[in-house]
């Protein structure tokens, strides 16, 4: 690890450096129109790398919310005619702008959430990839013939899109949750209210810039901003509502259960990808090389703040000294910490204080419990105010510590030692929550065994990385219900109709 280049601080002049400066948008975006909220309130932003505010956006409350929702009520009486083709044909040219303009995009993301510019190129160029997949499968929403029993009946089963969207997104992957959700619904037929994460409002503000002109008409995409003081009555909003027939969620747990609730006073269809705490498992027969710059990709990433992180990582006694000694010199060698938009980063801040809190405590309890920090483990010396702290890797680890059976959602890596598969795997599935899982293995038998063991809707074998437009992306028990992306993404946004003819 080492700091980047310079170790200067990146002030907010780098806004002036956008190459199109009218996608830094500040207005809320309702039926096609940028508006203020009504009652005239803003709230500001900031550079989680410094702390310093860059921008004040328009915040909104509950009445602005119902305009929104009013506006893609009627929106939706239009577009969910729109014949299949059109629908592809505007989403793909919505996908060709935020392509031609993933600089400019990624340069925004970065000062609001602190993501290294290169890893948030990679969140836009990803986030496209959804809108290009849905402007596919707009046209491949199939129904069925059903064969009939009865001599004079004949069936078929229709997919109709399910009305106004719910979209309330997190503040780690501004753009990519948005377009994952938004490119399925608009696909289907559905129209969309969209409630960014109030950390991140300026990438969901350029994307309505940009489908605005793809020619995505007014009222089909609304985005209303808001403070976290009005994050609660939006949410309730959205839920609650009558006129929005589906909420899709990405975000904590206990957030998620909560949305629910309300949710199912209006018995809305739900999607919910809430959070992880993802087992990492290195067995003796394991590519040790290969685990180990896995691990530095998959716990990291962002600065350990997504919720496929590894969060839990266990190797087997027989290679454990070995395998740490390989992973640290890559912690030191490829993580360089500073200012996303400087030159060399790698590994930038967290992105709230209550998460660089968290991140202390479950460290302080972990260390309490007889874990011994081998390498970081404390807020580096900086030149700048921000919310660093240093990739932390814990060995010695004891299964009494919240990061057992806590998503941590910070850079803090536990390793654990085993012996017993099936004990490991015990404790691999003891938790409220299976999103995803790792393991490193060459043996045939063991691979599937162990992916068929392991409770969670995601599993990578001999790789860090699962993220892909072209699979389904959710959980299983407390890691939410619901599937995003993939050809099952877009059937979230429809309702089966079945129809009986006689003759």
């Amino acid at each position: 690890m080492s700091l980047a280049k310079n170790n200067k601080i990146v002030s907010t002049d780098e806004l002036s450096k956008l190459k199109d400066k009218s996608l830094f948008c500040s207005k809320a975006f309702v039926n096609g129109k940028w508006v203020d909220a009504a009652s005239g309130k803003t709230f500001k932003v900031s550079d989680p790398a410094t702390l310093e505010d860059f921008g004040s956006v328009a915040d909104m409350d509950a009445s602005d919310t119902r305009k929104a929702i009013d506006a893609a009520c009627k929106a939706f009486q239009t577009w969910k005619d729109t014949i299949t083709k059109e629908r592809a044909q505007v989403l793909r040219k919505w996908y060709n702008l935020i392509i031609d303009n993933k600089d400019d995009l990624a340069r925004i993301l970065t000062l609001e959430g602190g993501k290294a510019y290169a890893e948030a190129v990679a969140e836009i160029e990803y986030g496209a990839s959804f809108i290009e997949w849905f402007a596919e499968e707009a046209k491949r929403t199939y129904g069925d013939f059903v064969p009939s029993p009865i001599k004079n009946s004949r069936f078929i089963v229709w997919k109709q899109p399910i009305g106004v969207a719910g979209i309330v997104t997190p503040y780690n992957f501004p753009n990519a949750m948005i377009t994952r959700k938004v490119g399925a619904a608009l696909a289907a037929g559905c129209t969309v209210v969209v409630r960014p994460a109030h950390e991140t409002p300026y990438s969901a503000l350029a994307l309505c810039e940009l489908a605005q002109r793809a020619g995505i008409p007014p009222g089909v995409i609304n985005v209303v901003s808001c403070s976290s003081e009005h994050t609660s009555e939006v949410g309730g909003e959205l839920t609650q509502n009558p006129t929005i027939r589906k909420v899709s969620f990405t975000g904590s747990t206990s957030v998620g259960k909560m949305l629910m609730e309300q949710a199912s006073s209006t018995m809305k269809k739900v999607s919910f990808e809430l959070g992880g705490n993802a087992p990492f498992i290195v067995f003796d027969d394991a590519d040790l090389q290969t685990a180990a710059e896995q691990l530095i990709e998959c716990k990291f990433r962002h600065s350990g703040q997504t919720c496929v992180c590894a969060n839990r990582v266990y190797v087997h006694e027989t290679v454990y000294d070995e395998f740490v000694d390989k992973f640290v010199p890559l912690v030191k060698q490829k993580l360089h910490i500073g200012h996303g938009l400087d030159e060399g980063t790698t590994f930038g801040p967290i992105i709230t204080e209550r998460g660089l809190e968290k991140l202390e405590d479950h460290l302080k309890r972990s260390k309490e419990a007889g874990a011994k920090v081998i390498f970081g483990g404390k807020r580096p010396s900086l030149k700048v105010t921000g919310q660093f702290f240093e990739p932390t890797v814990l060995v010695d680890v004891s299964y009494d510590i919240p990061m057992s059976c806590e998503e941590t959602f910070s850079p803090l890596c536990p390793i654990y030692k085993f012996s017993d598969t099936q004990e490991m795997l015990k404790k691999a599935n003891d938790v409220t929550v299976g999103l995803a899982g790792y393991f490193f293995s060459r043996d045939i038998g063991r691979i599937f065994q162990v992916a068929e063991a392991l409770e969670v809707g995601l599993v990578g074998i001999n790789t860090g990385d699962i993220d892909s437009e072209i699979i389904p992306f959710g959980g299983v028990k407390e890691s939410g219900v619901g599937r995003e992306g993939s050809r099952y993404g877009i059937d979230e946004y429809l309702n089966l109709k079945t129809v009986k003819i006689d003759f």
